[in-house]
């Protein structure tokens, strides 16, 4: 990547500037270092800047900026813990950059009721913390410690996905501030609702283009009797593939599965500093009473000698458990560094599960005849998998190979009826390939709500499709 200053643009006005300035005092920061962190992607994209940022406390505080900012024609990008890969936070034409980290108030948990309502900038990891005690969890597990809004907002999924759901599933209401300043509660905490448009379901995934999440209320699970997770090696990746297939056609309750292949298990033991065998491996975590704990390893070790896989390691101690895991969520970043100085590209595909093998097999031919380091990593107990690519950052032919890859990738989802984006949204990366996905009416559909709702299109601009 070169450079990281934004386009030439009109500055933003000193009376709006002043009335940021009075409410939010040191709050409002126009430094470069601090716009440069808020500008910047995980991935490869190009850093946007800000104009400047805003660092708000609560809901009302965000209806202050919102109506700031509308009066003044001034674009509004919300930002969480930065960790979203297709450019989802990315201010691309400037203006406010309003950071909600600083939202991190667990509301309220209301055990009997499995549910719990959090400010925005919670993140995952701090909800589990203080739900410890009361014996329920949040499942949803993307890898990073990402913020629950952000989650929300880009529709994440994660490892715990083949059996708790995604954030679609996750999210009860929301509580909103729209374009036009107005607070809005999406739903009540009900388990079901048949009360008009699904504003929540509008909402969850929109990625910060229709309006900015500040409170989420969350549905919870117990925390399982027996936690067991495994680890077990294979021969080739088809038999690896095939033993999750066949795992859940027989209706084993896998919590999680992933998949690492050769490559990634070679980048994950020189980051992790770990010793695992460097073929394509399966990482398993299995929940429930100790009986039934028991019988879905036995079953899944059986399905996995039968496709060719090796050593079955299991183990129900947390400290095993969370060493397993954290390699798994450091992976990413194993991956990025096959090289000094690289930058990452992480795609995100999802298929049927029937469809899974056929899909990763022809994936894994292709990159075997590519020039650049990639590993291929995912959830592949609901049909998801990632590439991720590491790239010479001063090699443009590097990245114009990638693209070529990304695309034959991406048809080739579409063509078994999956999608290009199973978790990570659309962002600034998929903006074509969803008018391919869904064709120019749905997005058009799309359009029509976002003019209904943001006429200005002020609310994260240039995101998911171009008006």
């Amino acid at each position: 990547m070169s450079g990281h200053v934004a386009p030439a643009r009109a500055p933003l006005p000193p009376v709006f500037v002043e009335a940021l300035g009075s409410h939010f005092g040191d709050r409002l920061q126009t430094g470069e270092a601090v716009r440069l962190q808020h500008g910047s992607s995980e991935a490869h994209f190009e850093p946007m800047l800000p104009d400047l940022v805003v660092f708000a406390r609560s809901t009302e505080e965000v209806q202050t900026v919102v109506r700031l900012c509308t009066e003044a024609g001034v674009p509004i990008v919300p930002f969480g813990a930065g960790t979203s890969i297709e450019g989802n936070a990315l201010p691309v034409r400037g203006g406010v950059s309003l950071d909600l980290s600083q939202m991190d108030q667990v509301l309220e948990v209301r055990a009997d009721d499995f549910d719990c309502t959090v400010q925005a900038g919670v993140r995952r990891e701090q909800l589990n913390a203080d739900l410890r005690a009361t014996g329920l969890f949040f499942p949803i597990d993307p890898g990073a410690n990402a913020t629950i809004g952000g989650m929300a907002s880009t529709r994440a999924s994660g490892t715990n996905a083949v059996r708790y759901g995604t954030m679609k599933d996750a999210v009860l209401s929301l509580t909103i501030v729209t374009p036009d300043g107005k607070v809005v509660r999406t739903a009540r905490r009900a388990r079901k609702s048949a009360a008009g448009y699904d504003l929540t379901r509008l909402y969850v995934g929109s990625e910060g283009t229709l309006g900015i999440i500040t409170e989420v209320t969350l549905r919870l699970h117990p925390v399982p009797e027996v936690i067991s997770s495994a680890v077990c090696g294979f021969e080739t990746l088809e038999g690896a593939v095939q033993t999750v297939v066949q795992a859940i056609q027989l209706g084993v309750p896998l919590a999680r599965v992933e998949i690492l292949d050769d490559m990634q298990m070679r980048a994950v033991n020189r980051w992790s500093k770990l010793d695992y065998p460097e073929v394509t491996t399966l990482f398993f975590e299995f929940h429930g009473s100790e009986g039934s704990v028991a019988e879905q390893v036995e079953t899944v070790k059986m399905l996995s000698a039968h496709n060719g896989g090796g050593d079955f390691s299991w183990s129900n101690l947390p400290e095993e458990r969370a060493k397993l895991w954290k390699a798994r969520h450091e992976a990413y970043y194993a991956a990025v560094n096959l090289r000094t100085g690289a930058i990452g590209w992480a795609t995100d595909v999802c298929v049927p599960i029937s469809k899974l093998p056929e899909c990763i097999a022809e994936t894994k031919r292709d990159l075997a005849g590519s020039s650049i380091p990639a590993t291929i990593l995912g959830h592949v107990g609901d049909g998801n998998f990632h590439v991720v690519f590491s790239i010479d950052p001063n090699a443009p032919e590097e990245m114009q190979e990638v693209e070529a890859l990304n695309a034959r990738l991406v048809e080739r989802a579409l063509a078994l009826d999956g999608t290009c984006t199973g978790e990570h949204g659309i962002g600034l990366g998929k903006q074509h390939w969803l008018l391919a996905e869904l064709g120019e009416d749905a997005v058009d559909l799309m359009r029509t709500i976002k003019r209904a709702l943001d006429p200005k299109d002020l609310f994260n601009p240039g995101k998911i499709f171009a008006l």
